[in-house]
C-alpha cells in the first residue's frame, strides 16, 4: 500500500510563506522611494517604519510567546548589536540607497551580505571555504562592478552606491547576529527587541515628528494610484515589515536554510520589477547582467558555505 508523504503539505506551505514574505519584503523599496519624493527623509521614513513595526509586534509577542521575550544581562550586547545593525542600520543605509539610486540597484547591493558573510567566516573564523563559495565571491564582486558601473565616473553616485554597501555590511551583522542570537533565543522574541531597540534609536536621531507640518498628508503617487503618506507609512510597517518578518520565521520551521536562500532570489527581481511598474525605473543591460552575476554569486555562497547552528531554543 502506497504511503501518503505528511510533510508534502506543510513543506508547499512553508514554500509559499517563504515567498510570500520575500515578495512583501520587496514592495518596500518602491514604497519607501514614493515617500522620500515627497521631501520626507530616510531617516525619519526608517524611524516610522521601524516604529509602527515595533509597536505591532512587540505586544503581540508578548502575549502569544511571553517566554520569547526573556532576556538575561549577558543578552545586552547581542540585543544591541541586533537591533542597531540589523534593524536600524540595515533599513536606514536602504533609505538612503534607494534615495539615490534605482530601487533594483540599492536591492542587489544588500545581496552582497552572503560574500561579506563568507569572507567573515574565512577571515576571523578562520574557517577554509569550499572552491564554490570563491567562485560565489568572484562573480559577487564581478556583478557589484557592473551594477554600480563603476565606468561611468561623474554619473555614478557614489553616497548611493555607499549606502548600498553599508546596508549590505549591517546585513551581514544581522545574518551574523542573528546565527549566534537563534542559537539560543526563540526569533520572534529576538526579532521584537531588535525592533523595539532599533525604533528608540532612530526616532532618538531622526524624529518623524520634525517632518514639516502636512507631511503626513501630502500625496505619494505609486503609478497610477495616489495615496496620502501616512498610508504608505502603515503599508511599509505592516506589509514591508511585520507580515514579512512573520511569514519567513514561520516558514524557516519548516524549509531548510539552503531552500530559504535560492527563495530569496526573488526578492530583488521582484523589487525592481515594481519600481519599473510604479516608478518607472529601469535598469540597463549592463546593470541586468550584473545583477544576474551578483545574484547568483550571492545564492552561490549560500548553498556551498558553512551551515548555520541548529537553534537549541525549543
Amino acid at each position: 500500500m502506497a504511503t501518503v508523504d505528511k510533510s508534502a503539505p506543510s513543506r508547499a506551505r512553508a514554500t509559499g510563506l517563504s515567498l510570500t514574505s520575500w515578495v512583501l519584503f520587496a514592495s518596500s523599496g518602491p514604497v519607501a522611494k514614493a515617500v522620500l519624493a515627497t521631501g520626507w527623509s530616510p531617516g525619519a521614513v526608517t524611524a516610522v517604519r521601524i516604529g509602527l513595526a515595533a509597536v505591532l509586534l512587540l505586544p503581540a509577542v508578548g502575549v502569544l510567546r511571553p517566554r520569547a521575550l526573556r532576556f538575561r544581562r549577558g543578552d545586552l550586547g547581542l540585543l544591541l548589536g541586533y537591533g542597531l545593525l540589523g534593524v536600524a542600520g540595515v533599513q536606514l543605509f536602504f533609505f538612503v540607497a534607494v534615495a539615490r539610486v534605482p530601487v533594483g540597484v540599492a536591492m542587489v547591493l544588500v545581496n552582497l551580505a552572503p560574500a561579506l558573510v563568507a569572507l567573515w567566516v574565512r577571515v576571523v573564523r578562520r574557517t577554509r571555504l569550499p572552491g564554490p563559495v570563491w567562485l560565489g565571491i568572484a562573480l559577487a564582486v564581478a556583478g557589484l562592478a557592473l551594477v554600480a558601473q563603476i565606468w561611468q565616473g561623474a554619473r555614478l553616485d557614489l553616497l548611493g552606491v555607499a549606502a548600498g554597501l553599508g546596508a549590505a555590511i549591517c546585513s551581514a551583522g544581522y545574518f551574523l547576529l542573528g546565527e549566534h542570537g537563534a542559537s539560543r533565543h526563540d526569533p520572534f522574541g529576538l526579532t521584537a527587541a531588535g525592533l523595539a531597540i532599533g525604533a528608540v534609536v532612530v526616532l532618538a536621531v531622526s524624529p518623524p515628528w520634525a517632518q514639516p507640518p502636512g507631511s503626513f498628508s501630502t500625496p505619494v503617487v505609486l503609478g497610477d494610484l495616489r495615496v496620502p503618506v501616512w498610508v504608505a507609512l502603515v503599508a511599509l510597517a505592516v506589509a514591508g515589515t511585520v507580515l514579512p518578518y512573520l511569514a519567513g520565521l514561520e516558514s524557516l520551521r519548516v524549509l531548510p536554510p539552503a531552500a530559504a536562500s535560492v527563495l530569496a532570489l526573488v526578492e530583488p527581481l521582484v523589487a525592481a520589477a515594481l519600481a519599473w511598474l510604479l516608478l518607472g525605473e529601469a535598469l540597463g543591460p549592463a546593470q541586468l547582467a550584473g545583477a544576474v552575476l551578483l545574484l547568483a554569486g550571492a545564492i552561490l555562497v549560500q548553498l556551498a558555505g558553512p551551515k548555520p547552528r541548529r537553534p537549541a531554543w525549543p
